[in-house]
């Protein structure tokens, strides 16, 4: 994902001179190209995540779409009074890359389990969330966002993600984007992230599942709880899998989203981590497995 990432980055500032990078003094291995063909707008801030912020905001009121960059909580938690104050709240072109989502970097302890993000910047009103689920969901929402800066935040995988579509697909905030067709009036799963290798792999290995599709959702947002419902009418069934805690996460905002129509609430059903992981350190194999994110599980 991360070299999707940056090679879209680097496409876009090669035809607008207003794209900037700025790094928390960590992305080495992968923002090199960027720092060298675009000298003038790479800026690295150091370990001072508010600083960051602060200046991206700045370069963003002058007419420059930014990108921040780190792992992690950092871009975050670190600085979420200038995510909130001056990005969000004067609705600035700044996206918020965090590299790592979910468990990610379980290796390395709690200060980088990124498993409560979705719950702090959806809370932001115009917080777009780009949450995609492969490297292709990359290079799509990053045309998106490209074609409309906005704040966002922009949460990737580490590293290794396998491709799940053969091209780059199309994608709209709120708009579920399908992956497998299903029966007609049967289940579907619906991820956000990188769970959807994981449902993806758990469906096609279990023949129980076979009327079920799978969508994924890259693109959310406060603004786009309103298109929900709709799209779960078509449904028997409605599965949320995400690698998050379930307070506050993209299952919780999924019913926010369809509690005005009560009678669907009892269609869905999400599955997520469990708070235990918090105290955990291990690969993220084995945190996903502990938290919950298993095949028996996700099937129940």
């Amino acid at each position: 994902m991360r070299n999707a990432f940056i090679h879209e980055l680097m496409s876009a500032a090669e035809t607008k001179d207003n794209i900037a990078l700025v790094v928390g003094d960590l992305g080495y291995g992968v923002v090199e190209p960027f720092a060298k063909r675009f000298p003038k707008r790479f800026f690295n801030a150091g370990v001072a995540e508010q600083n960051m912020t602060g200046l991206a905001a700045g370069l963003a009121s002058e007419g420059f779409h930014v990108f921040t960059y780190s792992i992690a909580n950092f871009p975050t938690f670190r600085c979420a009074e200038q995510i909130r104050n001056d990005v969000d709240y004067h609705n600035l072109p700044v996206t918020v890359v965090a590299v790592g989502g979910g468990l990610a970097y379980g290796n390395l302890g709690y200060s980088h389990h990124a498993v409560q993000d979705y719950a702090l910047m959806r809370v932001l009103p115009n917080m777009l969330i780009a949450s995609p689920g492969d490297p292709m969901e990359v290079r799509a929402c990053m045309r998106y966002l490209i074609a409309n800066p906005q704040p966002s935040y922009f949460r990737l995988g580490k590293a290794g993600e396998p491709c799940i579509h053969q091209d780059v697909p199309e994608v709209f905030p709120g708009k579920w984007l399908r992956i497998r067709v299903g029966e007609k009036g049967a289940g579907t799963y619906l991820t956000t992230g990188a769970t959807l290798d994981l449902v993806n792999q758990i469906l096609m290995r279990n023949l129980r599942f076979k009327e079920y599709a799978l969508y994924s959702m890259p693109l959310w947002s406060m603004k786009t709880k309103s298109l929900q419902a709709p799209q779960i009418e078509e449904f028997a069934k409605v599965v949320t899998v995400e690698d998050h805690l379930i307070d506050g996460g993209f299952g919780s905002w999924m019913l926010e989203a369809i509690s005005p129509q009560p009678s669907q609430l009892d269609k869905l059903r999400i599955k997520a981590l469990d708070a235990n992981v918090c105290g955990m350190v291990a690969k993220q194999s084995t945190m996903n497995a502990e938290g919950g994110l298993t095949e028996d599980v996700l099937c129940a």
